[in-house]
Parts: structure tokens; sequence; C-alpha cells
């Protein structure tokens, strides 16, 4: 993944006044106070840690992690307003606007600032003449961008999904749609290492895709599939490919299990946004999850195609590394289990791997591939099965539902050959059982 601090160090400076006025609305309760000529936020309000972290040695040590640049830049502003210093907000917020002149709710803090030197104001954008649903885009927006500063990443702390990375992995994504965020995880010996963290839009109707054309958002488990540029985008979509700013990465929707579950639909990406706009509306998609073209340019300079997950929750479970470790051996035991039972011939032990009531692949259910595998093992005197390059990744959503992915060497005494294979493990009573198998 690119330097997140290079990759955002303008941002450091720029995109400053956010929550400074939008805290007036987003808080339960909240008002601004007019007092002096100049409105004040009630100090109750104010959460500690903002003023804290604000200092130039945190700014420093979160830009080095790659953490939420255009955050701190807002944390910043509003520390600037607590301390009765709105000349600084208002000179803040046009460094936003000479950095990024599109940034459409840059431009309405600008204007909240300058009427609140009149009168006190009590929401986003004190407006009467614009499109309200426009208005309400851009509050949306920074009520978005607020949450992320109140709930950060736990630290110490990964999403319980990434299970396990294999070196071919350099990078995860995993994207909050409850939260508006797209998380990047480097690859650490099979470990999970936080990188940087993006605002992020999903679906205008939200998330748990189900049908062609609800403009929701999957949940699951995916990988990029192939990677579309910008010139690529207007060469098959015109005046259209402006939608998607500079970019695509489309994903792997439908997966196995959304075809199992009755899913459908296709075309949903990670893309960047029009070019008349910095960023959108937390949902405003038609199911896609959309980047600024800036954060979506360090994201796709990173990806591999077939080969980065992109896994998709509506809100994250952290665990531990501990944790992740203990689930990780596991699962790699009963993996293990698995192909030692099918090397060694006997047909009802490795069976044993598999769910009777839960599993299939494609059409056929366990009892006819009970059957094919008792009709195949018995034309064989040897197998030898090597498993290399094993992913393991959580569903999200599902309860111990676990995503298998590895390169499978096969041979036995009357054939041979290699493959890509994925396996779907559910936690039963008994252990962990197979619940689907085929190609990865």
């Amino acid at each position: 993944m690119a330097d997140p601090a290079r990759t955002k160090r303008r941002l450091t400076t720029g995109r400053a006044s956010l929550l400074a006025i939008a805290l007036c609305v987003l808080m339960a309760g909240t008002a601004a106070f007019f007092v002096s000529g100049q409105p004040q936020l009630a100090a109750a309000f104010i959460p500690v840690n903002y003023a804290k972290s604000v200092s130039s040695t945190g700014v420093a040590n979160r830009a080095a992690v790659g953490a939420l640049e255009p955050e701190i830049a807002l944390q910043k502003t509003l520390v600037e307003i607590k301390n009765h210093r709105m000349d600084n907000a208002l000179t803040e917020i046009d460094k936003v606007i000479g950095a990024y002149p599109n940034f459409r709710l840059a431009h309405l803090i600008k204007g909240d600032l300058l009427m609140a030197r009149a009168h006190a104001i009590n929401t986003v954008g004190n407006v009467t003449d614009a499109p309200q649903d426009q208005l309400e885009d851009l509050r949306d927006e920074a009520r978005a961008r607020v949450g992320r500063l109140q709930n950060e990443r736990p630290k110490d702390q990964v999403p319980r999904y990434l299970v396990q990375m294999p070196p071919e992995q350099r990078y995860a994504l995993v994207v909050d749609t409850a939260k508006s965020t797209l998380y990047v995880f480097e690859n650490k010996d099979g470990e999970a290492r936080y990188v940087a963290d993006y605002y992020a839009t999903i679906g205008k109707n939200g998330m748990d895709k189900f049908r062609e054309g609800d403009n929701k958002t999957p949940l699951g488990v995916y990988h990029v599939t192939s990677s579309i540029s910008r010139e690529q985008l207007n060469n098959r979509y015109g005046k259209l490919a402006g939608q998607y700013g500079v970019g695509a990465l489309p994903i792997s929707y439908p997966n196995e299990w959304d075809k199992r579950s009755g899913r459908n639909g296709s075309g949903i990406w990670l893309h960047g946004v029009p070019f008349d706009t910095y960023s959108r509306a937390p949902r405003a998609s038609n199911g896609c999850v959309a980047l600024t073209n800036e954060d979506f340019m360090a994201i796709a300079a990173n990806s591999q195609v077939g080969v980065t997950p992109v896994i998709i929750a509506n809100g994250i479970e952290w665990v531990s590394a501990d944790a992740t470790r203990a689930v990780r051996q596991d699962l790699a035991q009963a993996v293990e289990g698995w192909r030692r039972d099918w090397e060694s011939l006997n047909t009802d032990n490795y069976l044993k791997h598999y769910s009777p009531a839960k599993f299939s692949t494609g059409t056929q259910k366990f009892d006819a591939w009970a059957e094919h595998k008792y009709r195949v093992n018995a034309g064989k005197t040897w197998l030898k099965v090597k498993v290399e390059n094993v992913s393991m990744f959580f569903y999200p959503g599902a309860a111990d539902l676990a995503v298998v992915t590895f390169d499978q060497d096969y041979n036995s005494s009357n054939l041979a050959g290699q493959s890509r294979k994925r396996q779907y493990w559910m936690k039963e009573s008994g252990g962990w059982k197979i619940v689907y198998e085929g190609a990865g």
C-alpha cells in the first residue's frame, strides 16, 4: 500500500472545518450558543479525546500510521471553535476549498461560518433556497464523518474476519457499511496489520443486496476480479463513465454463498466519484462502494486482481490477535484432517468432514457427492494431496462460517492435476464441517 502519510499529506492542511458546525445538530440535544458575536459548543458535548489528540505530536503520530488525516483536520477546527477562534476556523476551511475546490461540504461549512458572524446557527446548511435533498446528503456526510471520529478503530485489534492471509495477498480491504469506512490491512506473516482507513459511500438503499437493481451493497467475502482504468471506462460508457471517477475495481459478487442463498445481480465495484464533487453522501451509489478519487487511486495502485480480498460487513467485530491465532489453529487442524483423510482413501473418514444436512456443490447435494467419492476412490491405489497458500476468512453476518481458499496439488494412481479450491466451513456440534466446495 502506498505510504498513507504521503498519500494524504495535503489533507492535513485542508478539509479542516467539518466538525465545528456539524456537531451542533449531530449530537442529540446539542445546540449552538451565540456569545459576543461567536457561536460556541457546549463543552459537555465535546469528547475529551478531541482536544488531546490535536497536538502536533498526536497528528504526526497518527499520520505516520495512516490514520484519519481528514478527520484530524476537523478536530483541529473544533478546538478553534471551542476556544472562540472563529477566524482561524475560517482560515482552515479556506485551505480546504483551495486544495479541493469541488468539496461541496467544505463550501457549505464556510457559508455557515460566515453566517455565524451575524446570528446563531443550529444546523448544517443554514440556507433556505437550496435543494433540501442535496442539503440532507451533505448533512448525512457530516454525520458519517463525525461518526468516524467518535468510533475509532480499537487499538491492537483486528476484524474477526481476517483469520489468515496467504503470502500472495499483500493487503486485505474491509468495508464497514455502518461506519462508512473502508479499512486497509497489510499481510504480516499471515496476520493482518492495520495500514489506513478511508471514508466510503455505499448503496442508496443500504446494505445486504439480494436482487438486481435493489441499489443495495452486498455483505460477504469477495475478491477483486479486474481493474478498469479511466480510459477504459470512457471507451465503454462514454459520458456515463464520469460517475465512476478515475477508475473501478469490480468484485466477485455474487459469490458462491450468494448464489446458494438465491441472491443475484452483478456489477458491484469499488470506484471513484464524479469529477464535479470531492465526495458523495454515505448512501448514494447503486450498490457499489465509492471512495474519493484520491483515495481510490491509493487503493487501486496496490490491489491485486484475483487476489485482494474485499470483505463487506455491517459493523465490524474486533478481536485480539491471540483470539485470531486460536481460531486459525482450530480451522487449520480441520483442513489438515480433511486432507489427511482424503489421502488415506478411507472414504468413510473423509466424508465425516462434510455436513450431510447442509453440504452442496453446485446442484449436487451430499448423498450424490458421497456416492461419487466412493466410486472415484475405489479405482485408486494411492493418492497424494498437497494444500498451499491457504486463506481463511470469516463470513460477515453468519455465525461461524469460514471461507477457506487454497492451491491444491492432486496426484493419484490414475489422475493428477492442480487447481484453486474454495470451501465454506461451518461450525456444528461435532466441529467444523464443509458445507460447500468448488473451484476458487
